[in-house]
This record gives structure tokens, sequence and C-alpha cells, in this order.
């Protein structure tokens, strides 16, 4: 009884703490960037999800002209911007050799922009180094999640603005 008493006790403060601004509409800066190697279509799979709200006014203060990821009047003008930021903060080299990711597309997807690259021609990955600094020019508590997937084996990092790179064994 004690347990379901603090539960809803708990449920409603939730309710009753005052809003902060818009600006730090959550309290954590990040994104998160998985890849995972398809070894029977010899390829990277690769996503990136990025809160919207941070993503847009990134990309706000980066190109002129008016940034909407969730509903576009210019769908392929928001492709081109999704896929231009990211590709210039996000690198990746497998076995030593600079790869190039291929844009497919993105969704929103709850609070976040999910964004989807493939790698063509890639039939084994023994190393994986990445780059990425995705929003560290937004936020200076900006990090960075990472999750590789090679051959079933999974291994993650953070990365906490300003470190940029992390390599990944397998």
């Amino acid at each position: 009884m004690a347990s379901i008493l603090y539960k809803w006790l708990l449920v409603t403060a939730l309710f009753y703490i005052p809003s902060k601004s818009s600006d730090t509409a959550h309290p954590i800066f990040m994104s998160v960037t998985e890849i995972e190697h398809n070894a029977k279509d010899k390829t990277l799979e690769i996503s990136c999800k990025i809160f919207t709200d941070d993503f847009e006014k990134t990309l706000r203060q980066t190109y002129t002209g008016t940034v909407d990821l969730i509903n576009p009047k210019d769908k392929a003008a928001m492709d081109k911007l999704v896929s231009g930021y990211v590709t210039k903060h996000l690198t990746i080299s497998v076995d030593g050799k600079p790869v190039t990711l291929q844009y497919i597309g993105y969704e929103h997807q709850e609070e976040g922009i999910l964004s989807y690259y493939q790698v063509n021609n890639v039939p084994a990955v023994n190393r994986i180094d990445i780059t990425n600094n995705i929003l560290y020019d937004y936020k200076k508590e900006q990090i960075g999640i990472i999750h590789v997937v090679v051959g079933g084996n999974r291994k993650s990092t953070r990365l906490n603005n300003p470190d940029d790179k992390a390599g990944f064994a397998f």
C-alpha cells in the first residue's frame, strides 16, 4: 500500500514542477549513432538519432532559409540539410580507409530525427574509427553515444564534447 501511495505522490509532484524555458526543454543534449555491419550484404548500416529541437536550432544557425524537419514544405531541401550536416560531422574509417556515407533518408520519431546512411562494399570489419562531433557546435554539454555491431559483437562508447574520436577493434 505504501509503495502505491508513494508512486501516486511522485507522479502528482512531477505535474507541479514548474517548467523551464524552451531552450532547456530536456536536461540532456545527446545524439545516438548506431553502426551495424551487414556481412551478408557487405554493407555498414548507420542511423543517427538527434533531438529534433536541438537539430533544427543548429541547422538554423548554420543554414539560411526555413528549417522544419517535422512538417517540411520542401522535403528535398530538408533531406539535403540533414545529409549535409550529419556527413560533415560524422566520419568513419574501416580498417584505416575512409568510407563515404550514402544518405538513405530521415524520419521523425518521438522527440528525435532519425537519419539513415549506408556504406557499400564492406566485406569485413577488423577495425572501425569514428569522428563524431554532431551538435558540438550547438551545446558544450553535448554528448555522442556510439554503438557498433560487427559479427553480433556489440561495442559502445560515449563521447563528451570536445572529445570526438572513438575506435573499435573486432
